[in-house]
């Protein structure tokens, strides 16, 4: 292979990484549980970036249920984020161990 050439594709894939790091950035998805009474918003960062709470959620009597949900709803979140990046990274990330980025 010609040495030039590896450069030039190497030039490539660091430029459509860098593309695809600035979209997951905007990227978002809200996850849900306990028939939407919480709702968990995260970014392509994976980073929580909005929490919404149905008052009825909010029972002094049982805080134990009100965290399960919020957690449920972060999995569902952090799932439908998960798939967003592997449907926009797909073709360039084939063949390349997801789990070393958390995906």
């Amino acid at each position: 292979m010609n040495p030039f050439d590896l450069v030039k594709n190497l030039k490539d894939i660091q430029g459509t990484m860098t593309k695809l790091k600035e979209e997951m950035a905007s990227l978002t998805a809200t996850g849900s549980s306990g028939g939407n009474m919480v709702q968990v918003t995260v970014n392509g960062q994976m980073e929580m970036t909005a929490i919404k709470i149905d008052p009825i959620a909010v029972d002094p009597r049982d805080v134990k249920m009100l965290e399960d949900l919020i957690v449920a709803a972060t999995h569902n979140a952090i799932e439908k984020i998960q798939e967003i990046i592997k449907e926009k990274a797909g073709p360039m990330m084939s063949g390349m161990d997801m789990s070393k980025f958390g995906l």
